[in-house]
């Protein structure tokens, strides 16, 4: 009885300390530049933004280990390493259940980016914009919707790659969102008004989440999703303000 009773108790032990060791491990979460929400100074990613997610975090009592990669690597991560997050993804229909959901972190309402020096453009629809090379991130929701709508585009990395294709004028259009346009602009030391929005595409404005992969833990994820309810409550959404 007392060798079973000892089993028993080492076993409640142990599932005890797992967690409190997992709540006490910087848990990875993965990101991409996107100036202003996720930039990168002196080594460590910062941001409006990401300042929310580390909220979120610490409302949790976990630790984030935030690391900035090209867009397509992040998403690779986040799809195949369990415990691990990502923050800005889209929420679509296409990657519902690959992720779980902790909330919405931003929003998207994006366009068509072009030099302003270039007066040669007629998009007055979005059908209009196929006759253009655009240049697109890898995994990115975006990517799918106009692909899906028929165009054929040049896939990059990630979102600065595409925006130095477009400088390079080895590409005609980018598309992004005209906020974050004009905070990567002065984030390239770019002259004002040296790109223009010219198109806002009805299909790309989304709510933008931070996820988790889906073999993490749940007892994470309702932490986390707890924890951003309340942020929200107390602070709101950062696309809100």
């Amino acid at each position: 009885m007392t060798i079973r009773y000892c089993e028993i108790y080492s076993l409640f032990s142990f599932l005890i300390c797992s967690v409190y060791v997992q709540a006490k491990e910087a848990l990875l979460v993965v990101t991409e530049l996107a100036p202003p929400n996720q930039v990168l100074i002196n080594g460590e990613v910062a941001g409006e933004g990401t300042q929310f997610i580390r909220d979120i975090f610490a409302e949790a009592n976990l630790t984030p280990d935030i690391q900035m990669y090209p867009w397509a690597r992040a998403y690779k991560i986040a799809d195949e390493l369990k415990n691990t997050f990502i923050y800005s993804i889209a929420r679509t229909v296409e990657r519902e259940d690959k992720f779980y959901w902790i909330g919405p972190v931003g929003r998207f309402e994006l366009g068509f980016i072009g030099l302003s020096e270039r007066n040669d453009f007629i998009i007055n629809n979005t059908e209009q914009a196929k006759v253009y090379k655009i240049a697109m991130q890898r995994n990115d929701f975006s990517t799918q919707t106009l692909t899906e709508l028929g165009f054929e585009v040049v896939l990059t990395s990630d979102i600065q790659k595409s925006y130095s294709l477009l400088l390079a004028k080895k590409v005609d259009l980018i598309v992004d969102d005209p906020l974050y346009m004009q905070q990567m602009s002065d984030y390239l030391k770019l002259k004002p008004a040296h790109l223009r929005f010219i198109y806002k595409i009805d299909e790309l404005t989304i709510n933008a989440y931070l996820a988790a992969n889906k073999k993490t833990d749940i007892r994470l994820i309702e932490v986390l999703q707890a924890a951003f309810l309340k942020i929200k409550q107390n602070k709101g959404l950062p696309y809100e303000r």
